[in-house]
């Protein structure tokens, strides 16, 4: 699999990642094992997770995994903090405290002394930024981290918070962000993405396939089967399933059929090879849907389909974006 810099680091990293949200839930460990198996003997090596996935869970299996299955050193380890809320003085947010603690526990969860990349993975305004972006600092400093990034921030958010860090020469600088984007969520072209260009931080994009709807298999009806049949997903993969959505599905739909390929495979495509992205993340119920969706490798849209997906879900650009 091609490997791709991180953003302004010396960081490679493969262009597909592998995501953990559902490990714990919908994934069971032994299916988590044959999925990481599948997409390190494919050349992949970002895994991504997170210490609210499954309450840590996700971690704890992920951990497990790269004590016996696969080698720790063949895999670039990427998971994320802010994100928790739970009581005490250490429960959650973005403020030093809760921050360094958080790292401990995602140390101890996944079994090893140091994260590759640490992500922050929501905006806190209730904390300095400066006491935020300080905590990324100590745990580069002490070894815990080698790179840091951020995750679902806005393209002020970017900005800020990747300027701050460039101002300061003895900062850690961020070198990610990580965010919803498909052809159906096209939102952070508009701030986001210029945010990025501008600070060059690579783009690692969740939901790649519209939380699924871009496979096409929700059309008609919700496959019993499928993540939008459960209770805990059917919200987060309904949020999709709209008028516009069909259209774009139905695009996806005749272009897979001219180039002989799927429409999981068009979208995924569009989106690894867009400018600014370095990775969309897979996150796979099932080791046959991983296998399918790396097959993608091998497959570059030729321009006049791109275009023509460019321009059926291209996003409303009002002013000042269009100055």
């Amino acid at each position: 699999m091609e490997q791709r810099q991180l953003g302004h680091s010396g960081l490679r990293v493969s262009r597909l990642a592998l995501g953990t949200m559902t490990w714990g839930l919908d994934v069971t460990a032994d299916d988590a094992a044959e999925q990481l198996t599948t997409f390190h003997d494919a050349g992949g090596t970002l895994i991504d997770t997170a210490d609210v996935y499954q309450d840590g869970h996700a971690e704890e299996i992920l951990g497990d995994l790269l004590t016996h299955h696969i080698p720790r050193d063949e895999i670039i380890l990427a998971t994320k903090a802010a994100a928790r809320r739970k009581p005490g003085p250490f429960g959650g947010g973005a403020s030093r405290g809760a921050l360094l603690n958080a790292l401990d526990e995602s140390l101890r969860r996944l079994g090893t002394d140091h994260i590759d990349l640490w992500q922050l993975q929501a905006w806190d305004p209730s904390v300095p930024l400066d006491e935020t972006l300080a905590a990324l600092d100590t745990a580069v400093t002490t070894g815990r981290v080698r790179y840091t990034g951020i995750a679902n921030y806005t393209g002020w958010q970017t900005a800020t918070a990747a300027a701050h860090q460039h101002h300061h020469p003895t900062r850690t600088p961020l070198i990610s962000t990580q965010v919803e984007y498909s052809l159906l969520e096209r939102g952070i072209e508009r701030e986001v993405i210029p945010a990025t260009a501008h600070h060059q931080l690579g783009i690692l994009a969740w939901a790649p396939l519209g939380r699924g709807v871009l496979t096409g298999k929700y059309r008609n009806a919700t496959p019993p089967d499928s993540r939008g049949a459960t209770t805990h997903l059917a919200g987060y993969v309904d949020h999709h399933r709209t008028e516009r959505a069909a259209r774009i599905v139905q695009a996806l739909l005749t272009a897979a059929e001219g180039l002989n390929t799927t429409p999981a495979h068009v979208a995924l495509a569009w989106v690894r090879d867009r400018l600014g992205i370095t990775a969309p993340i897979l996150g796979a119920r099932t080791t046959p849907q991983l296998k399918t969706a790396l097959t993608t490798e091998d497959l570059t849209l030729p321009p006049a389909i791109r275009a023509a997906l460019d321009d059926i879900s291209a996003p409303q650009h009002t002013y000042p974006e269009t100055q």
